[in-house]
């Protein structure tokens, strides 16, 4: 073993131990201002799993998730009994399936949503029409866009429409909107429709994918199963069997109809045919006790650390710095923690009943040194839609400078229209231009010594210390405290007690970055002898 590879190995020793260090000081903190200020905070409510703690349940997302989780849940185990069976029991193919859950979507929706199941299916027979009339158009690319874009801003708008804009005869209609907003739950349709837009519209071009060349490169694909890839470039779309009944039932699929995780639509309608055969059984069922103690850690989480409940209640403004910054930090995981619940309970939901897509949050939120590596791990289907549908068809990698800017104002558009959904995204692309720079002058340099080798990894541990405290502060702004918030929580920063913290914290995240370095050696073989 080389003296480099030793100097290595001593260092992750004294890294292991500093990172052991913070976390038990951060804890510390965190359980301290949860007992101190428990009784001003709100959003707090009695807890099952420990009953002397309190439980934070001030997000509403979350409250809202946990409070329908045994609704939602019997539904899907009723769901899933009468899909599986009656594929098992009929021998059900694609056509069957097709109308089988697009019945038991309809049931769903109507549930959810009521009366305005009308406006979802109008607009959505609005945009096939619109397909079918005008995919062979070389204009088709704009007028679905601008079709989709109208209705999810005039969604936002005007808040789902009023039945009585139609005439007072229809008022009546108001009183049966549901227990769900729908234009909240539309916005993932948009997704849908602009997905099935283009598929089919590729599909009355030549394609360009080669399918014995990607086998030969799959790992997935090479064990004889079917991967993602392979899926999403069938060509269904265009298929004289492509129905509006399978159109909609994509568009609606109970599984992934509230939260995702987002599907093309080829790779949706290939698997309602031929069921997913990349997981095993045994394999879906491990995923979902995973699941189980996901939420367990969850609900420790939450009856211990009270971040989210800091940040609605308004009082970490009162924090000294150090207090700021931990409850911040723990927000951020709070928000990653939620979304990996949301997302997998879905996407476990959508594999028990035959239907695989990517899985969102592939990575903790705490193993993320770049922005590019954050994005496609945390909303990693919403980037691989964004990536095939929107940043390629603008121009790819050859205007990516330009792209990213319109790529994350459509992203904080879809999320909701908020100027701190927006800061958020301008934020983010003004944070990437460097980061992209110096990604692309770091794979120019050719290094030949062990010295180069070390100089420019702590140049880019010190670059990752750099985005991390970006992607904190740009992620604060978009979904917790708010531009203004914001300011206040920098300008804590650079006050005299505050500047010690900074580079506190700024070195703690270097620590960090180094730390991943150190798993990505050690996952590559890097730190085993030679």
């Amino acid at each position: 073993m080389d003296r480099y590879a030793k100097w290595k190995q001593r260092e992750l020793l004294v890294i292991l131990f500093y990172a052991v260090a913070f976390y038990a000081y951060a804890l510390r903190i965190s359980l301290r201002l949860s007992h101190d200020h428990y009784l001003k905070l709100r959003g707090l409510a009695p807890g099952w799993l420990i009953p002397s703690r309190r439980n934070d349940v001030s997000d509403a997302q979350w409250r809202n998730f946990r409070g329908n989780l045994p609704i939602l849940s019997f539904v899907f185990a009723v769901f899933t009994v009468i899909a599986n069976g009656s594929r098992s029991l009929f021998k059900l193919k694609a056509k069957g399936m097709t109308i089988l859950w697009l019945f038991l979507s309809l049931v769903y929706l109507t549930y959810l949503h009521g009366a305005c199941v009308i406006y979802i299916l109008s607009i959505a027979t609005a945009n096939f029409l619109l397909v079918k009339v005008f995919a062979r158009k070389k204009f088709f690319p704009f007028m679905v866009w601008a079709f989709n874009l109208f209705f999810l801003l005039c969604n936002r708008i005007y808040e789902g429409y009023s039945f009585s804009i139609f005439g007072p005869q229809f008022e009546y209609l108001d009183n049966f909107r549901g227990t769900f907003r729908w234009h909240i739950c539309f916005n993932f349709v948009v997704l849908r429709m602009i997905s099935f837009g283009y598929d089919y519209h590729w599909g009355q071009l030549d394609s360009h994918f080669d399918l014995e060349k990607h086998v030969t490169r799959c790992s997935l694909c090479k064990l004889g199963k079917t991967c993602y890839v392979v899926r999403q470039e069938k060509d269904i779309a265009s298929d004289s069997s492509c129905s509006f009944s399978l159109y909609l039932c994509y568009l609606v699929y109970a599984p992934l109809y509230l939260a995702g995780p987002i599907i093309s639509f080829n790779a949706f309608a290939s698997q309602l045919d031929v069921p997913q055969n990349t997981h095993s059984v045994k394999d879906v069922a491990r995923y979902g006790l995973r699941w189980l103690f996901s939420f367990l850690l969850m609900e420790l989480m939450t009856q211990f650390f009270y971040y989210n409940a800091f940040v609605i209640s308004g009082l970490w403004r009162e924090l000294s710095p150090v207090e700021i910054f931990i409850i911040g930090y723990g927000v951020l995981n709070f928000m990653w923690l939620k979304f990996l619940l949301l997302w997998r309970y879905f996407r476990f939901w959508s594999l028990v009943n035959g239907i695989e897509t990517v899985e969102n949050m592939p990575n903790c939120i705490n193993n993320c040194y770049s922005l590019e590596t954050f994005w496609k791990t945390w909303h990693a289907s919403f980037n691989r839609w964004l990536i095939r549908y929107m940043y390629i068809p603008l121009g790819g990698s050859r205007r990516k400078f330009l792209n990213v800017w319109v790529v994350f104002t459509f992203v904080a558009v879809w999320h909701d229209l908020e100027w701190k959904l927006l800061s958020w995204a301008w934020l983010t692309c003004l944070f990437f231009m460097p980061e992209m720079l110096l990604k692309s002058a770091s794979n120019a340099i050719k290094v030949q010594s062990a010295f180069g080798e070390f100089l420019l990894r702590e140049l880019k541990a010190l670059s990752g210390a750099v985005t991390i405290t970006c992607l904190m502060m740009a992620n604060l702004a978009g979904y917790v405290i708010g531009p203004s918030g914001l300011s206040l929580f920098v300008s804590s920063f650079l006050s005299k007690e505050g500047l010690p913290v900074l580079g506190g914290v700024f070195f703690s995240f270097y620590v960090g970055t180094k730390l991943m370095f150190h798993i990505k050696d050690l996952r590559s073989g890097v730190h085993r002898p030679r």
